[in-house]
């Protein structure tokens, strides 16, 4: 079965240094096969024959890199309704993020997250998922943190472009 493996919070600065070289060798020593990185953001598509679970694979990368660092997993079928299931496919696609969390949120929290303030920004819960329209870019956006503080499980997000590479490595 083939997976992605997307690290939280890796290599945007100089704290938090992961070579993406160490990380390919890392997961190879874990049995897993055809070990690929995509950018040096911590994207690792793999495959398994075997159980994979996000807390094997966080023990195995804060033992090898000194460092807690979360992982959220995605299989390919995952991936493919990710990308399917876009709620903004009709923008641009510079202006579409996803947020990758660990668990799918309670509903109630979902209900209750307000988020009109910050339009013309927009946010969508699907699942595990929330899906991000910011037309003005992500350097200077708010709502990944808004959602983030009251929703409050790990997430890391990804532009729509690696998304698409992403689900793209696991089909070729």
């Amino acid at each position: 079965m083939l997976h992605v493996a997307l690290l939280r919070g890796v290599n945007l600065g100089p704290n938090r240094r992961v070579a993406m070289g160490d990380l390919k060798a890392l997961f190879e020593t874990l049995g897993f096969g055809g070990v690929r990185t995509l950018i040096q953001s911590g994207n690792v598509v793999f495959s398994s024959t075997g159980s994979v679970t996000e807390d094997a694979i966080e023990a195995a990368v804060s033992d090898r890199f000194g460092m807690p660092i979360e992982v959220m997993l995605r299989t390919q079928r995952q991936m493919k309704a990710i990308v399917a299931n876009n709620p903004f496919a009709d923008a641009e696609v510079r202006a579409i993020h996803v947020g990758y969390m660990r668990a799918a949120p309670p509903a109630a929290d979902v209900r209750r997250l307000d988020v009109d303030d910050l339009a013309p920004e927009q946010a969508v819960v699907m699942g595990k998922e929330v899906y991000f329209h910011l037309p003005n870019g992500m350097g200077r956006t708010r709502l990944p943190d808004h959602v983030g503080r009251h929703l409050s499980i790990p997430t890391t997000v990804r532009n729509w472009n690696t998304t698409l590479r992403l689900l793209e490595m696991m089909t070729t």
